[in-house]
C-alpha cells in the first residue's frame, strides 16, 4: 500500500464494515477507491462536485454506508452534507487541527485547502448535531522522516482522526 495513512483507514473500515459492502464514497475516484475495491468493496464515487451547492448528489446512490476520507475540512458547510445523507452508515477520516502548524492551504490548487481542521470533539459534535451517533473512533499519527521540531512533534501528536457512526 502506497502510505501509512491507507493502511490505517483500510484496518479502520474493515473493522466497522466488513466486504463486501456497497459504499459511496464522497470525493473523486482516487487510489484508495481501488484499493477497497481490491478489499472486497463496491465503490461509488461522487465526480468532484461541489458538495457545499449540491449536498443532495449523497443520496443518488442506494448504499450500506457512506465514506469521507479527508473531505469535510474542505467543505464551507459539512453540516448540510451529513445531516442530508440517507445511508445509516458513516465512516469518516479527518486530519485533525494541529497546535504547532498552521491551517494547511495549497498555493497552486483552489480546491486543495482546509476551510476547517478540527479538533476531535468538534467532529464529534458536528456528528451530533446533524444526527449522527459516533460508535466508534481511532486516531494516528504521521511521522515524518526529517530532523526538526514539527517532525519530532508528528511521532506523537496525532494527525488523522477515524470515526465509525451511525443513524
Amino acid at each position: 500500500m502506497p502510505n501509512k495513512r491507507y493502511e490505517h483507514t483500510l484496518a479502520f473500515l474493515k473493522e466497522v464494515l466488513p466486504a463486501p459492502a456497497v459504499i459511496l464514497d464522497l470525493g473523486v475516484r482516487n487510489p484508495f477507491s481501488e484499493i477497497m475495491e481490491a478489499n472486497g468493496y463496491t465503490v461509488y464515487n461522487t465526480h468532484g462536485e461541489d458538495l457545499d451547492e449540491l449536498p443532495e448528489i449523497v443520496n443518488d446512490k442506494e448504499v450500506d454506508a457512506v465514506t469521507a476520507f479527508e473531505i469535510f475540512e474542505h467543505l464551507l458547510a459539512p453540516y448540510n452534507v451529513l445531516k442530508l445523507i440517507n445511508a445509516n452508515k458513516l465512516i469518516t477520516t479527518i486530519p485533525l487541527k494541529l497546535w504547532f502548524a498552521s491551517a494547511y492551504r495549497s498555493k497552486t490548487d483552489m480546491w486543495d485547502r482546509h476551510y476547517h481542521e478540527f479538533e476531535d470533539w468538534q467532529f464529534d459534535w458536528l456528528l451530533e448535531k446533524s444526527g449522527w451517533n459516533a460508535k466508534t473512533s481511532k486516531k494516528w499519527t504521521s511521522p515524518i522522516k526529517q530532523i526538526g521540531f514539527r517532525p519530532i512533534l508528528r511521532t506523537f501528536t496525532p494527525r488523522y482522526y477515524a470515526v465509525y457512526a451511525e443513524r
